[in-house]
């Protein structure tokens, strides 16, 4: 098995109602949830680790987990809220409006890490859920935790735009890709 770790969100991209009017549509999202999806969707055996909240939003990210094949018992389920980025289209580029403070993925702790068995051959970690605190510390102890015992693949996927703290963030992506 192959064990993503890291964010999971709902994109809500602009969509016209049936009314017409100007509207959004939920749709589930996150850089390493895509990976996790697309290998599931590939046959390969997968799971996923993050905070999923237990809420609309959470269920939604659940049933997409579910239909693609990936185990998500992996996951904590908390009563924080889910991550929501809004998306805004200009000539085909995309820019996001994130809400993220106090959602179940970014307030993982590392009591949250779970238990990982010998059928689980790989690990990948990676994208924005490494920037924020306290998820960014939590991957990073579930990494130098797991770091020998099975193969270990890090996307950086560094977003400018995100990192408010250069010099701390780089410091982690550097001791993360020593560990990968």
């Amino acid at each position: 098995m192959i064990l993503c770790c890291g964010e999971a969100l709902i994109d809500m991209l602009p969509r016209e109602t049936t009314l017409g009017e100007k509207g959004f549509a939920p749709y589930a999202g996150g850089a390493i949830f895509n990976t996790a999806i697309a290998l599931g969707r590939l046959g390969v055996d997968t799971g996923f680790f993050t905070g999923l909240a237990d809420d609309m939003m959470g269920d939604v990210l659940r049933e997409t987990l579910r239909g693609s094949n990936v185990d998500f018992s992996y996951c904590a389920i908390t009563a924080r809220p889910s991550t929501i980025a809004f998306v805004k289209l200009v000539d085909g580029h995309a820019t996001y409006a994130f809400y993220d403070e106090g959602t179940a993925g970014r307030m993982i702790t590392e009591a949250d890490l779970p238990a990982i068995g010998d059928d689980c051959e790989a690990l990948h970690f990676g994208a924005i859920s490494l920037i924020p605190e306290p998820c960014g510390s939590t991957y990073e102890a579930l990494m130098a935790r797991e770091q020998g015992k099975r193969v270990i693949s890090l996307d950086p996927n560094i977003r400018p735009g995100f990192i408010k703290d250069k010099a701390s963030h780089l410091a982690r992506i550097n001791r993360m890709a020593a560990m990968s």
